[in-house]
């Protein structure tokens, strides 16, 4: 499990309205308050940490996890590592680099990189309990990235066939058009999710190069700060961690920190 790290209170966001059944009427917002209340996810922030301990702990969270275990969204960054999906193919790992371990994962999805200057959200949520298919899950955690973006005025769209988050033609593109941003790829396991997205921030985009990204030959890798934002990391993994919080039906409830989004 992760490290030992205090709760404190935040300010909830609006959530999703649902619909009520006369009892729930009845009852007053008292009860649609506690469903709310009971769909936030809470937010860790773990900040700077080994892949290899995050995917451990994920795992591990997700196998002791029982029908009453809060959700949570853990925000982390990682130094510098190749990831393979499970069904991943070793070929599209261009050119190996003895400074960036290659790590077999249990995700969908193919090759992609992770490093400094990237948010990743991992997002270990009871689907049943939320009632959601994975592909609505896939929807709902795209208009999160889609609509953090649009927080810094950059639009992102969907690719069909393609799970992430790519940028839209347009002024804001920069000639980046068609670049992706954000990747993003899960396990569900009993019925719940763990792995999540990754947004790039602003980072050295040059071991994107050595790789097929997600499979994809010649696709380029963009990040905010090359179409123009100046914003930094602790900012933009606040903004995307309420807006998949949003998305996801549930307020944000909780921040916990292994030490704080201002440190």
């Amino acid at each position: 499990m992760c490290a030992a790290s205090s709760l404190s209170s935040v300010s909830a966001l609006p959530s999703s309205s649902n619909a009520a059944s006369p009892d729930a009427v009845s009852n007053g917002a008292a009860v649609l308050d506690a469903t709310a209340a009971d769909l936030a996810p809470i937010v860790r922030w773990r900040g700077l940490e080994p892949y290899d301990v995050s995917f451990d702990t994920m795992r591990a969270f997700t196998d002791s996890r029982t029908a009453e275990t809060p959700d949570e969204i853990w925000l982390v960054e990682h130094p510098s590592v190749f990831t393979l999906g499970q069904a991943g193919d070793p070929a599209h790992l261009l050119a190996a680099d003895p400074a960036i371990p290659l790590v077999k994962v249990d995700r969908g999805g193919q090759i992609t990189y992770h490093g400094p200057g990237q948010v990743v959200a991992y997002l270990l949520l009871d689907l049943r309990r939320r009632k959601l298919m994975v592909r609505e899950m896939v929807t709902l955690i795209e208009q999160g990235v889609i609509d953090t973006l649009a927080a810094y005025n950059l639009v992102g769209e969907r690719r069909p066939g393609a799970p992430g988050i790519y940028v839209a033609p347009g002024e804001g593109a920069l000639g980046h058009e068609g670049a992706k941003i954000a990747a993003l790829g899960l396990k569900i396991r009993n019925g719940c999710s763990y792995h999540g997205v990754s947004l790039n921030v602003k980072m050295d985009l040059r071991p994107f190069l050595a790789i097929n990204p997600c499979g994809y030959a010649g696709l380029e890798t963009v990040d905010m700060a090359t179409l123009g934002v100046a914003a930094g990391w602790n900012e933009v993994a606040e903004t995307l961690a309420a807006s998949l919080a949003a998305n996801l039906g549930g307020a944000l409830r909780a921040r916990s920190s292994t030490g704080s989004p201002n440190d």
